[in-house]
């Protein structure tokens, strides 16, 4: 088993994949823009659709899933033994890291997005019924009403209901995990919540979005 040093390095690492500014290379690279200055500033797979349309978006949220999926992969390089609670334990450590290099990144100066596609990667890995069946849940409710911010709450506060009820047995760590998924995504939203009990939330137009100079 590696030691403790060791296991700390992975956290970091798996910090340092989540700060991977895929929206912002994306923007600058291909379009010349910053999207943290367009719509609602936040520089994240959501606002990369709206603000660049689905050939910027597709990609940015391909990257930042996969940012959460590799964050959990590094857990087999810890000597944890398969399907143990301490490797669940340890997943769930290198998945909050993610998250966190995600919406604090430190190759971005700290200007991130708020986490939801790199949170999906993190349950994908260490939850996949789990996280299938959230998804499902996004869907329906992004399809119901077009608001990605209403679908990704949703899905966020099903989340510890499926891992309770659906899915038995589950470690104390994941239930834990489960609520924590949920308050962040209540958290990170707290501006989009405000937008959506004054009707000024934008829906998820699938074209091509015009850039406006006006952040939300």
């Amino acid at each position: 088993m590696l030691n403790n040093t060791f296991e700390v390095i992975l956290i970091l690492a798996a910090y340092l994949l989540g700060s991977i500014p895929s929206a912002l290379w994306v923007g600058r690279l291909f379009y010349g823009i910053d999207v943290r200055e367009f719509g609602s500033g936040n520089a994240g797979a959501t606002n990369t659709f709206r603000v660049l349309g689905k050939k910027a978006g597709v990609p940015v949220l391909t990257m930042d899933i996969l940012k959460g999926i590799l964050a959990i992969a590094l857990a087999h390089f810890s000597g944890f033994p398969s399907h143990s609670t301490p490797l669940i334990n340890y997943q769930i450590a290198l998945g909050v890291a993610a998250v966190l290099g995600h919406i604090f990144p430190l190759l971005a100066g700290f200007r991130g997005g708020k986490g939801v596609a790199t949170l999906l990667g993190v349950a994908m890995a260490i939850q996949p019924m789990g996280a299938g069946m959230a998804l499902i849940v996004f869907l329906i409710v992004l399809v119901a009403f077009r608001y990605v911010s209403l679908a990704s709450m949703c899905a966020g506060l099903s989340f510890p209901f499926i891992v309770l009820v659906i899915l038995h047995n589950s470690p104390a760590s994941l239930i834990v995990f489960s609520f924590m998924v949920a308050a962040l995504l209540i958290i990170t939203h707290k501006k989009n919540i405000q937008r959506l009990l004054k009707k000024q939330e934008p829906k998820l137009q699938l074209s091509k979005a015009a850039i406006k100079a006006t952040k939300r």
